[in-house]
């Protein structure tokens, strides 16, 4: 049976010594050199969903007439991509992981202007090799 995970917490992002948990390795890759996984412990999500103001969609469209960087959007897309990372170390500290493996981000468009931006992988406990 899986162990039964406790809602994530936004309000606990960002600050390890706020959560309360040690650093976490995270790769992409399937495994980290100079470590080998002692246990798997699932799948970790991170999950958050953004939009844009409408004076910022204003702000942005004026942006894209000169071209360019728009960089309301990017600033967007970059608060969205952290905050779905931090939820995703969250998670796997509360599975008892030090490391994440297989990392991956993921982006969906759900309405017009809305964006769904998920961070996942594989918790797992590694030690040195």
């Amino acid at each position: 049976m899986a162990p039964v995970v406790p809602p994530l917490r936004p309000d606990r992002l960002s600050d390890p010594t706020r959560r309360g948990y040690e650093p976490m390795i995270v790769a992409t890759t399937n495994e980290v050199a100079g470590y080998r996984v002692v246990r798997h412990l699932g799948v970790v999500r991170g999950l958050t969903v953004r939009s844009r103001s409408v004076i910022g969609n204003i702000g942005a469209g004026i942006q894209s007439l000169f071209g360019g960087n728009i960089t309301l959007y990017t600033e967007l897309a970059e608060k969205a991509r952290s905050e779905a990372y931090e939820l995703m170390v969250q998670h796997a500290a509360e599975l008892g992981a030090n490391a994440i493996i297989a990392m991956r981000y993921d982006a969906n468009e759900l309405a017009d202007g809305i964006t769904e931006v998920l961070a996942y992988g594989t918790a797992a406990v590694i030690e040195p090799a």
